[in-house]
C-alpha cells in the first residue's frame, strides 16, 4: 500500500514538472522567436525616429511616447480610484449582500473581454462627453480596464494586515481614518503598488481599448495635449502587420515593435518587483523600533503579573 502511494506521488510530481517545463519552453519559444526575429531593426535610429516612407521605414518614437502617456493617464485614473474603493470594501462597508455584490460585480467587470470596454470608452467619452479621439479618452478607457484589478489587490492587501494592527491603533487614540491613513495603508503598499504595476504592464498591450478612443493610423508628430490623438505600441504593430504597402517591408518593423513592446512590460514587472521589496525594507525598518518596545512592555507586564500573583499567594 505504501509502495503504491510513493509511486502515484512521484506520477503526480512528474506530471506537474512536464507541464511546468512544458510552459517555460513554450515561453521561451515565442521570446526567442521574437527576439531573433526583432533584435536585427532595433538601433538607436528605430527608437527615436517617426515612421517614413508609408511605415515601411523609420522607428517608432511617436508610439513609444503615446504608449507612456496613456499608461501614466490610466494610472492616475485607475490609482486613487480603486485603492478608495478597496479601502471602502474592506474597512468601511458592512459585511453582507453589499459586499458580496460589489464584488462579484467587480470579478465579472475584470472578465469582460476589452473590446467591450473601447466601445464603452467611444459611447462616453468620445461621443457623449466631448472629449474626442483623444490621449484624455483613451487614459480613462484603460482606466477603466484597470480598475477592477487595483481594487481587488488593494482589499487583498489590507485583509492580509492583523485587526490587533488596527486595535493597537485606535487604543493609542487614532481615528479610524488615522489608522487607515499611517497604519493599515503603509502595511499594505507594497502588495497595492505591485497589482498597480501589473495592471498598467496589461493595459500597456491592450489594442481594442485605443482602437475606438484614441489610436492614430499614421501620426509622425508628437501629441501637444491630452486632447490630441496619438499613436501607441499595440495599435502600430496591428496596423504594420496587417495593412499598409508593402507587407514584405513592414514585417521586420512589426517584429522590432513587438519586442520594444515585451521589453517595456518587462521592465515594468521587473517595476513592480522592485517597489515592492523597497516598501517591504522600508515598513521593516520602521516596524523594528515599535516591535522591541512592545516587547519590552509585555515583558514588564508579564513581570508584574507574576509578582502580583506571588504576593497574593503569599497573603
Amino acid at each position: 500500500m505504501a509502495t503504491r502511494k510513493r509511486l502515484t506521488q512521484k506520477i503526480a510530481f512528474g506530471l506537474f514538472r512536464l507541464l511546468s517545463l512544458g510552459v517555460v519552453v513554450i515561453l521561451f519559444a515565442i521570446l526567442g522567436f521574437i527576439i531573433v526575429k526583432g533584435i536585427g531593426v532595433i538601433d538607436w535610429d528605430f527608437l527615436t525616429t517617426a515612421p517614413e516612407d508609408g511605415m515601411t521605414a523609420g522607428g517608432i518614437w511617436p508610439a513609444i511616447v503615446g504608449t507612456f502617456w496613456l499608461m501614466v493617464g490610466s494610472a492616475l485614473f485607475a490609482f486613487p480610484v480603486g485603492v478608495m474603493s478597496g479601502i471602502y470594501m474592506n474597512e468601511y462597508a458592512p459585511k453582507g449582500w453589499i459586499v458580496r455584490f460589489i464584488r462579484v460585480m467587480t470579478n465579472n467587470l475584470s472578465g469582460i473581454p476589452s473590446i467591450v470596454f473601447g466601445l464603452f470608452g467611444m459611447s462616453l467619452f468620445v461621443n457623449y462627453l466631448g472629449f474626442g479621439d483623444s490621449i484624455l479618452a483613451g487614459s480613462l478607457t484603460l482606466g477603466l480596464l484597470a480598475l477592477p484589478l487595483v481594487i481587488r489587490t488593494t482589499e487583498e492587501a489590507l485583509k492580509a494586515i492583523p485587526d490587533s494592527m488596527r486595535e493597537g491603533s485606535r487604543a493609542l487614540g487614532a481615528t479610524k481614518l488615522q489608522t487607515i491613513w499611517h497604519v493599515i495603508l503603509p502595511m499594505g503598499m507594497p502588495n497595492i503598488i505591485t497589482g498597480l504595476i501589473l495592471a498598467l504592464g496589461r493595459v500597456s498591450g491592450e489594442t481594442a481599448p485605443i482602437l475606438f478612443t484614441c489610436a492614430a493610423y499614421f501620426l509622425p508628430q508628437l501629441p501637444g495635449s491630452i486632447f490630441d490623438q496619438c499613436m501607441a505600441l499595440p495599435y502600430h504593430l496591428y496596423v504594420i502587420s496587417t495593412s499598409g504597402t508593402d507587407l514584405d517591408a513592414q514585417l521586420p518593423i512589426a517584429y522590432g515593435t513587438a519586442l520594444v513592446l515585451i521589453i517595456i512590460i518587462l521592465f515594468v514587472n521587473l517595476l513592480a518587483n522592485a517597489l515592492r521589496k523597497h516598501f517591504e525594507k522600508k515598513i521593516k525598518t520602521k516596524l523594528e523600533p515599535a516591535r522591541g518596545i512592545c516587547s519590552s512592555l509585555l515583558e514588564e507586564s508579564a513581570r508584574k503579573t507574576y509578582y502580583e500573583t506571588l504576593i497574593l499567594q503569599i497573603r
